[in-house]
């Protein structure tokens, strides 16, 4: 959706690269890889993923890298958390406080959230630009919770999933502006209780 997606070979292994469609010139939209035949609602997520800079990419881009989730068939409505990797990074704390945001396709990008609900969506967590990071999201209902490398606390909470508990679809491998995404390894753990 709005992205080309290869699978390539990284360190010897197959994975999948994606790059959004330069068409595409707006923010925070489906710009993803959707896994087919895939119906999720409540459950655990899991992917290794490392960004980089594409030779072209714009001063704003940021490593742009994550997962929607509940996508809806129509690709009208979705969630996603997903990773900036070059804000972790810089000398400006503020910046660094942007370093993980959630974002709720259509109504509530992250632009949106961050105005109305200053650091409710946005997170701070170390990582950096070219290195393997394994995401794990949790998702119960009107919560998800991002854990970064197999850390025991989560490095972003979000207690108001936008479209609320009643959204389920598919998953998709996401990506934004000026990035060269690669992921591997997803898992999918459907129905699980938290």
């Amino acid at each position: 959706m709005n992205v080309s997606m290869t699978v390539v070979k990284v360190e010897g292994k197959k994975v999948i690269r994606v790059l959004k469609s330069p068409a595409v010139t707006a923010f925070d939209e489906p710009t993803f890889v959707k896994i087919k035949g895939l119906d999720f609602k409540n459950g655990i997520l899991e992917a290794k993923v490392p960004s980089r800079l594409l030779p072209d990419a714009p001063g704003l881009s940021r490593g742009f890298i994550g997962v929607a989730f509940r996508i809806n068939a129509s690709n009208s409505k979705y969630e996603s958390i997903y990773l900036r990797p070059v804000n972790a990074r810089v000398d400006d704390q503020v910046r660094r406080n942007h370093s993980i945001p959630y974002s709720s396709y259509p109504d509530y990008k992250f632009d949106r959230l961050r105005k109305e609900s200053p650091e409710r969506y946005e997170s701070y967590a170390d990582m950096e630009m070219n290195k393997w990071i394994t995401l794990r999201i949790e998702v119960k209902d009107t919560q998800a919770k991002l854990f970064l490398d197999h850390k025991k606390q989560p490095s972003l909470l979000v207690t108001g999933l936008k479209h609320r508990a009643g959204l389920s679809g598919t998953v998709g491998l996401w990506v934004e502006v000026g990035t060269e995404g690669y992921f591997s390894d997803l898992r999918v753990y459907k129905n699980w209780k938290a």
